[in-house]
């Protein structure tokens, strides 16, 4: 079997989803445990807390992402 790789124009949507997936995982994850503790409902909870938050957070990153360039560019001196 052979990886298949997207063609590198498609960095600038790759980059935000897979930042959204991982940042919204384990802050969903601490913040369902910090409200439930390991308890049975734990996972499921924290699943449904995770896609809710995802849901959010990819459209917000494809949104931020370009202003947040700028305002780096702007406090960075160049090199």
């Amino acid at each position: 079997m052979t990886l298949k790789f997207l063609p590198a124009r498609y960095a600038s949507l790759l980059m935000p989803l897979v930042l959204s997936i991982l940042m919204t995982f384990v802050v969903s994850g601490v913040a369902t445990v910090k409200n439930l503790g390991m308890a049975f409902e734990y996972f499921p909870s924290w699943m449904s807390a995770w896609a809710i938050s995802w849901i959010i957070a990819f459209p917000t990153l494809l949104g931020a992402l370009p202003v947040t360039k700028r305002i780096v560019q702007a406090l960075v001196k160049p090199a």
